[in-house]
């Protein structure tokens, strides 16, 4: 192949549907059809279903296409059909979004079933990891979940939804237990018998828990060795598609009412004049506009974005800005902003850099680590390096490496010693702990890794913001 010749790579994540594999291809997204792959696509296509979808937002754009050279994919021949969808500017994951993003995913999830039963049509599945967002929309983007509805089978969907989105929601909501790292360290998810473990005596009189996690488990350990056809079961009963619809609208009412519990976090209460005077946090703000001006990116990541005032004046300019905070109920405030504001350029994560998201799934390749994703064309690290060197345990050197491998332009922001949040975190370390958290250390090791452009001194000089690009 020579070089600037178009490559395609099968997206490793989607094996599990042999008959719908994803492939990525010179900045575009196809979806590669079986036999039987295309006649489910076309039967949904011709649907009104999938033209109120789209049309809503709330379906992926996806059209029928030749643009994928298929030679280059190494999928065997037996191909009946190529798509192209729309691109989502960056890929997240269910253990990155706040409470809010999951509920809203969920009823999206809830939705699509019932007016697809409505339709004729069913989900094979319902998995979180189909559910992506436009800034703060979601999106459904795995055309290939849509099949016929066969008359008298029930959701096969159920079981997984109540892993991947119910029993995570309830259990935030009703016990303050964040759901992320459990969807991190279990990608199908939390099971009946480990959500019910977690839930008390008490809490068998809230709605929902009886029928969907401790019958769901005593079912689930009833039927675990039994070799009975329980959807030929069904059928021969009489199962009826109303009995899904009726399912589908409980559960809709029973995530609705879900809510956070009322937590207050480290940085909820931050905000921008909190470490600066109010001529200070200005001129930190035009400083960083004129930067992301300069620098006209398609991506930006605000990485400690707290409450997002940064991040938001970065996509005025920027096409696409991915605002990450490790404190979800910052987050979570932000994307409630965002949804009702329906903004869809900037997208709010949970995010911990010290320790962000891993490779997961088969091989650790089904779900891409954070910067395998989208690298930036500019990073915004404003009041984070003392939290990451000092609170993490991360030297000035390897934080400033890790800027210099994602490859863009940065805007960094050293606190000195001699800054107040400063002085507090170091006051809970040994003497010696930090020998390198020092500014002229953080500027060696800068101007080793970048070219500084431009700096500004905040705070009679307690706080620098650096303007740098990669060597």
């Amino acid at each position: 192949m020579h070089e600037g010749a178009p490559t395609a790579d099968v997206d490793s994540g989607s094996f599990r549907d042999p008959d719908s594999r994803v492939v990525r291809s010179d900045g575009r997204i196809f979806r590669v059809l079986s036999e039987r792959g295309a006649a489910e696509w076309r039967t949904f296509a011709a649907s009104p279903l999938f033209g109120e979808l789209v049309e809503e937002g709330k379906l992926i754009a996806t059209r029928e296409t030749d643009g994928l050279d298929l030679g280059l994919t190494g999928l065997p021949s037996a191909v009946d059909g190529v798509l192209e969808h729309d691109v989502v500017p960056f890929v997240s994951y269910p253990y990155e979004w706040t409470f809010g993003m999951l509920r809203d995913a969920a009823l999206l999830q809830l939705e699509l079933v019932r007016r697809s039963v409505e339709a004729g049509l069913m989900l094979k599945d319902s998995s979180p990891y189909n559910v992506q967002f436009m800034g703060a929309r979601p999106v459904f983007v795995d055309v290939g979940s849509f099949e016929p509805l066969r008359e008298g089978e029930p959701w096969a969907g159920y079981r997984q939804f109540c892993m991947l989105f119910l029993y995570p929601l309830m259990l935030q909501a009703w016990k303050d237990v964040a759901f992320q790292p459990r969807l991190r360290g279990a990608i199908d998810g939390i099971t009946p018998a480990e959500c019910r473990n977690l839930l008390s005596a008490r809490d068998l009189f809230r709605r929902g828990v009886l029928t969907d996690v401790v019958l769901h488990n005593r079912l689930e350990r009833r039927y675990a060795e039994s070799t009975r056809d329980v959807k030929s079961e069904l059928k021969s009963a009489g199962f009826r598609k109303e009995l899904i619809v009726a399912n589908v609208g409980r559960l809709e009412r029973l995530v609705s009412r879900l809510r956070p519990p009322r937590s207050h976090s480290t940085w909820s209460g931050y905000g921008l004049t909190t470490t600066y005077s109010e001529e200070d946090a200005e001129r930190k703000r035009r400083f960083v506009d004129d930067v992301v001006r300069s620098e006209s990116p398609a991506l930006v990541w605000d990485v400690g974005a707290n409450e997002g005032r940064h991040a938001r004046d970065a996509a005025e300019s920027a096409s696409y800005v991915v605002a990450m905070d490790a404190d979800a109920v910052v987050v979570d405030r932000l994307y409630g902003e965002l949804a009702a504001e329906r903004t869809e350029n900037v997208l709010p994560l949970v995010v911990n850099v010290v320790d962000p998201s891993p490779g997961l799934g088969w091989r650790g390749l089904e779900r891409k680590p954070l910067a395998e994703r989208g690298r930036p064309d500019l990073t915004i690290c404003l009041a984070l390096v003392h939290h990451v060197s000092i609170s993490g345990n991360v030297p000035v050197a390897a934080f400033l490496d890790w800027l210099r491998e994602l490859g863009g332009a940065v805007v960094v922001e050293f606190p000195t010693p001699d800054d107040p949040m400063v002085a507090r975190l170091l006051a809970r370390k040994r003497e010696h702990d930090h020998p390198d958290y020092r500014r002229d250390w953080f500027e060696q090791c800068l101007a080793e890794r970048f070219d500084v452009l431009d700096s500004l001194e905040l705070g009679g000089g307690t706080r620098i913001l650096y303007r740098a690009r990669p060597r």
